[in-house]
């Protein structure tokens, strides 16, 4: 399976938190749950991290069955879309949007 992560990493512009993560579920959960051959779309909203550690606001985990799903999610209307729709969330943030894809492997936790 694969992972296609979007990281915001940057801050929220202060006492605008509520407001961007009312956005993000109102106007682009939506969309990014039809992109063509997503399984799962979860989206990570940061709460804490080790200190020195950059800082990331949001990060939109997208999960397909394959790279030919991930290259047709890519190519589809919807992701020019929410693109679009991204561009005005991003009036909210200060920071930069970086994308990176995974390969993922999972295993069961051992059990005591």
């Amino acid at each position: 399976m694969i992972i296609r992560y979007a990281l915001f990493e940057g801050e929220i512009h202060p006492g605008r938190e509520e407001e961007f993560r009312a956005f993000v579920r109102q106007r682009l959960v939506p969309l990014w749950t039809k992109f063509p051959g997503a399984e799962e779309v979860r989206v990570l909203d940061g709460m804490e991290r080790d200190e020195g550690a950059p800082v990331y606001a949001m990060a939109l985990a997208i999960r397909y069955p394959d790279m030919d799903a991930v290259n047709a999610a890519l190519r589809s209307n919807v992701r020019f879309e929410s693109r679009e729709v991204t561009g005005e969330l991003l009036q909210l943030f200060t920071g930069k949007v970086h994308h990176h894809v995974f390969q993922a492997n999972e295993y069961p936790p051992a059990i005591a």
